[in-house]
């Protein structure tokens, strides 16, 4: 349990009551399988890269629930370890464990997604899933928040980016052959032709292993500017891709749209591998970490852990100290007060209700919507659009 102090202050309550607050942050830290029956930890050489994420989200937490003043209301925090053999999920669940929070935080993924998921919607309690970009096929759900925009909110971004600023320019969406590539070039359809027929001219190009400038070339035009869709999450043909245009920008006017997991590769983070050419996605977080929560998490960080926070670290700080502000202020209506703006700290969301189909009664999730554009130029991110 983590109590909440420090030195900002939450929304007070409309009454004079104590009133207590449970949160439930839920994350994969796989606390029974590094630690040892008689809790010795298991590696010798350091924290194994695959709980870091997890750990380094709730180190972020309780930084931000110790920079929180409680004033009138009392915050209980409760860490879940989601990989537990001893108390998993399901049995937390099941052996209703949980049912006194009020608000559930965590970056899960896959089955304990949907595991809480759909023990928000028995409780009605908000689930904020802070990391996973999927709905994980959760349908009819209020209650459930996706943070880390959907691969098809990406390419709705994208979309609506070239219909306002390059409607005429020549577009093509590149990609090859995959079912995560079947997925992109289904979304850019499906928005293209709302009304039966296509409003941009968006022509597909489809490459194997044989992609190279020469190919590409044949298709652009040196007097009109083209975009170009790199319709892959795969990181080679990402690369490729990159190589292709750069080869030909000084050429053919361009600009290279890809998809939100480019940002993770280590080519593009080279300084000199695609020299003076600008490589763009989209993302739902940007922080250039210059305002005041950002430099508290840094410094507190640095002095409690010795080390600089990850970006878990600052989700997990933001989640904390967005919602629980938002759940004091609005305990009966979080739902529909998520995009208050009072309590910003460093994202800009807007949390919209997705219907999949137009007659749905209630929405199947909300998703945040705000994606921002950044650009790689040798090496380095700044913020695009």
């Amino acid at each position: 349990m983590v109590a909440a102090q420090g030195a900002d202050s939450l929304p007070k309550p409309d009454n004079h009551l104590i009133k207590t607050y449970r949160i439930g942050i839920f994350a994969p830290l796989y606390l029974d399988s590094v630690f040892s029956a008689a809790g010795n930890f298991r590696y010798m050489q350091g924290m194994p890269k695959f709980i870091t994420p997890a750990v380094d989200f709730v180190n972020g937490v309780q930084l931000g629930l110790d920079s929180l003043k409680a004033g009138n209301v009392n915050i209980e925090a409760y860490i879940y370890d989601t990989k537990s053999y001893k108390e998993p999920l399901q049995s937390l669940i099941k052996n209703d464990k949980l049912g006194n929070l009020d608000l559930l935080i965590g970056p899960v993924r896959d089955f304990e997604y949907k595991l809480l998921a759909d023990f928000a919607l028995a409780k009605n309690i908000p689930f904020v899933s802070a990391a996973y970009p999927n709905d994980g096929g959760v349908t009819g759900n209020p209650f459930v928040v996706i943070l880390n925009s959907t691969l098809k909110a990406h390419c709705e971004a994208i979309y609506a980016f070239i219909l306002q600023s390059h409607g005429t320019d020549k577009i093509f969406l590149c990609r090859k052959k995959g079912q995560q590539e079947d997925r992109v070039a289904a979304y850019f359809k499906a928005i293209n032709e709302q009304d039966g027929k296509p409003l941009l001219n968006i022509q597909t190009l489809n490459f194997d292993s044989t992609l190279n400038s020469d190919i590409l070339k044949k298709k652009l035009d040196s007097n009109r500017n083209s975009i170009i869709i790199g319709a892959s999450l795969d990181e080679s043909f990402a690369v490729r891709l990159a190589h292709a245009c750069d080869d030909l920008d000084e050429e053919y006017p361009m600009t290279l749209i890809g998809m939100p997991n480019w940002d993770a590769f280590k080519s593009f983070a080279k300084k000199d591998e695609f020299e003076g050419f600008p490589i763009y996605y989209t993302t739902p977080y940007y922080n250039s970490k210059a305002d005041v929560y950002s430099r508290m998490l840094i410094n507190g960080y640095a002095k409690k852990l010795k080390g600089r926070p990850s970006d878990m670290a600052f989700k997990g700080f933001e989640c904390a100290q967005l919602f629980t502000k938002l759940l004091v202020k609005y305990p009966d209506d979080f739902m529909s007060h998520m995009n208050d703006k009072s309590f910003k700290l460093y994202s800009d969301y807007n949390i919209k209700p997705v219907m999949l189909k137009k007659d749905s009664a209630v929405p199947d999730y909300f998703e945040n919507k705000h994606l921002n554009f950044v650009r790689i130029l040798n090496g380095n991110t700044a913020k695009a659009w």
